[in-house]
């Protein structure tokens, strides 16, 4: 999540700052168990249920179910946050998604890493594959690149998936600037972007092309513009492979 100061977090807190959010199931039965631990950023527009019917495409005859940690924070606040922990050591997860990694909006902060970096480990001690959720970049803002970056110093610390999002976004808006894929607030995604952000992060668990993901109803994203945006995801994940930084564990 992005943040400068602690007045400007307080002035976002439509944007995402601090907590809310629904309380997640405990535990799942399913084949393959998502957990994300993340804010609004990762919910807005059911994002995790878009990613739970892609890899579920991509998986056939297995069960796919996304889990969400209880309530919306930082990742710093995630991992001192008892009933979060306890959901991540509950059981086996195949994938951990963690969003919320804090980071200066002006340059002139920077924040602990040492959290995200204990979730990691804590996801690998579970026999997940965690994958680190780099933010989109703001409307009219170039950071994409700071926040990725961030991200990935963060996996060279502790090895981890670094979905390319940012990068899926610029090119998208470059290739299709008619497609929104922000909300009103230039902060949060629309639809279209939760279902860019999706196609990424199926694409960093499955390894599949999301030019292979079929169709989706009901999400609120129509069959031309996901047509596009699996185009845009496709091209993404082949320049900037998402999983270069994923661990080598068993």
């Amino acid at each position: 999540m992005r943040t400068g100061a602690a007045a400007l977090c307080a002035a976002m807190l439509a944007a995402g700052c601090g907590s809310g959010g629904g309380d997640g199931a405990l535990g799942s039965d399913a084949d393959v168990p998502l957990l994300f631990m993340g804010n609004s950023h990762s919910s807005y527009n059911d994002l995790q249920g878009m990613v739970e019917a892609l890899v579920g495409a991509a998986r056939p005859g297995e069960s796919v179910e996304a889990v969400a940690a209880p309530g919306w924070m930082f990742l710093e606040d995630r991992y001192h946050h008892a009933p979060s922990m306890a959901l991540l050591e509950y059981q086996d997860w195949s994938f951990v998604v963690l969003q919320a990694q804090k980071y200066s909006t002006t340059g002139c902060c920077t924040y602990s890493t040492e959290e995200a970096e204990a979730l990691i480990r804590a996801a690998r001690a579970q026999h997940a594959v965690p994958i680190l959720f780099p933010e989109w970049a703001r409307a009219g803002v170039d950071e994409t690149m700071t926040i990725y970056d961030l991200h990935v110093s963060i996996a060279q610390q502790e090895p981890a998936c670094v979905a390319p999002i940012g990068q899926a976004w610029d090119l998208s808006l470059e290739r299709h600037p008619g497609l929104a894929l922000h909300a009103d607030d230039g902060n949060h995604s629309n639809a279209a972007g939760a279902f860019l952000a999706a196609l990424v992060l199926s694409a960093t668990m499955t390894g599949a092309s999301p030019l292979d993901a079929p169709a989706l109803d009901g999400f609120g994203v129509g069959a031309e513009a996901q047509a596009l945006l699996r185009q845009v995801a496709a091209d993404t994940v082949a320049s900037w492979p998402p999983r270069q930084w994923c661990p080598d564990d068993p």
